[in-house]
């Protein structure tokens, strides 16, 4: 599967994509990304949001989320942009 989290649903869709047996769903790190056919989509469902919920249902991925989430931060930080992903905004406070 993938999604864009435009509307803010894409973790939802995941879910509900999970709930029905899909067992890969993309991302990106800090939700990068867009969509060059709908201006408005906003960016991809971000890794950090997935790998958190992922592991609040108890589907271990083998991420180290820390590390993802730094990563994420030094990239918008060279973009010149705030993350898009809740996770990065709750564990870094921004």
């Amino acid at each position: 599967m993938h999604f864009h989290d435009t509307y803010g649903q894409a973790l939802a869709n995941t879910l509900a994509a999970l709930h029905r047996g899909v067992t890969t769903v993309d991302s990106s790190a800090g939700g990068l990304g867009g969509c060059p056919y709908a201006q408005s989509a906003t960016g991809n469902l971000a890794t950090e949001d997935l790998i958190w919920q992922l592991d609040g249902l108890g589907i271990q991925t083998g991420v180290d989320l820390a590390k993802l989430v730094e990563t994420s931060v030094w990239m918008a930080e060279r973009l010149g942009r705030p993350s898009p992903s809740r996770v990065v905004r709750a564990l870094t406070g921004d």
